[in-house]
């Protein structure tokens, strides 16, 4: 007798949901925080990687821990560019695996016939048409989910290069936003 595998409809939001679990008790393992913060010692490697990590749900705070520390001894122009180029190396590379995946789960949502009908005419007016991008560039800007923001953009049909150059302004204000914090404190 075969078992047959289970196919959940929503298995890469749940694991979303359990990467962000993770990283909560992976943040509060005061071993797991020392590594981290020993990360800074290797300079721009360590900024290529907290670059990466920043772009990912699961480790943003990790990354930011990283990005934070290394303000404190690296420039931080150089410091942002390096983690720019982490940042979206990730978010291209997610974007290419899991584009149509994520794409799919967030439009069997928007496609319950429980969504409201008229909400759905509304959202596809000439008027809202940039609405997707434009709540996927402030999810990348911010320390939301860059996951469900490519999404959002694979929803609106966002390509390759439109999606590259989205991502690098994108995270280029996140992480100035996020170096210049860490100055302030």
């Amino acid at each position: 007798m075969k078992l047959k595998p289970h196919h959940h409809k929503y298995k890469n939001l749940i694991l979303l949901a359990l990467g962000i679990i993770v990283a909560l008790i992976l943040f509060k393992n005061s071993a797991f925080h020392n590594f981290l913060l020993s990360l800074g010692n290797y300079g721009y490697i360590s900024a290529f990687i907290a670059g990466a990590l920043y772009a990912s749900t699961f480790t943003v705070p990790i990354g930011a821990i990283i990005l934070i520390t290394l303000a404190k001894t690296l420039s931080p122009i150089e410091l942002i560019i390096i983690a720019l180029f982490g940042s979206v190396i990730f978010d291209v590379t997610v974007f290419k695996l899991v584009k149509h995946k994520i794409s799919d789960e967030i439009s069997h949502i928007y496609n319950n016939p429980k969504f409201d009908h008229h909400f759905k005419k509304i959202l596809h007016t000439k008027y809202f048409a940039w609405t997707l991008p434009l709540i996927g560039i402030f999810m990348i800007i911010s320390p939301l989910p860059d996951e469900l923001a490519i999404g959002l953009m694979g929803l609106a049909k966002i390509h390759g290069l439109e999606f590259l150059l989205i991502s690098a302004v994108s995270h280029a204000i996140g992480l100035s936003l996020i170096i210049s914090a860490s100055n302030l404190i």
